[in-house]
């Protein structure tokens, strides 16, 4: 006998990740070899653009680096400073960071059709799937992007910049934690300055 249970509950939600990359691991050899390897940790990837004078948040990015892939879960740029390429410059600064310090090849992520398709069209992703409906009325895009040699464009000729790149699944695909909570993956800070 069996009973289901609907409640939220993290140390089960640990085990079943757990398991399930076990599961991974002994149907394949892809995944085994990930398991065992560096490249199997996901670490997390911020970039940040504050106010010089203030500090405030006026943009950011977060993302994550596992088996060679940067996924860009959140992109924004406060409204007020849309249009001057900042959220070219904060793709680009992670896609850098990814390439350059962690050996990624390929980015993805995901954005409605509401948000920003268009400015990641520009920026070298190309649609690898959509869901239409996801909320009813509305349309997710799931894109993908080769980082080998390319960086983003720096022209400034952005559609709707930094509104894409909604909250993703946060590690909840059974690949487990977010690495590192720090938000550095234990790499060093470094500060960029973006002006206008």
């Amino acid at each position: 006998m069996f009973r289901i249970e609907t409640e939220v509950d993290k140390e089960r939600r640990t085990e079943l990740g757990e398991r399930l990359r076990e599961t991974n691991a002994e149907r394949s050899p892809v995944m085994r070899t990930l398991r065992d390897s560096p490249l199997g940790r996901e670490e997390p990837l911020q970039v940040w653009l504050l106010e010089e004078a203030t500090g405030a948040l006026a943009g950011g990015l977060v993302g994550r680096t596992w088996a060679r892939w940067l996924h860009v879960d959140l992109l924004w740029v406060d409204p007020a400073h849309r249009g001057a390429a900042l959220g070219t410059r904060l793709l680009g600064e992670a896609e850098r960071v990814a390439r350059d310090e962690r050996d990624c090849a390929r980015a993805r992520l995901e954005t409605w059709d509401f948000q920003a398709p268009g400015f990641y069209r520009k920026q070298g992703y190309e649609v690898a799937g959509e869901v239409t409906d996801y909320p009813p009325g509305v349309t997710e895009y799931i894109l993908v992007k080769s980082l080998s040699g390319s960086g983003t464009s720096e022209d400034g000729q952005e559609d709707r910049e930094g509104q894409g790149g909604r909250e993703g699944r946060r590690g909840q695909d059974g690949r487990g934690g977010r690495g590192s909570q720090d938000g550095r993956g234990g790499r060093g800070r470094l500060l960029r300055r973006f002006g206008r």
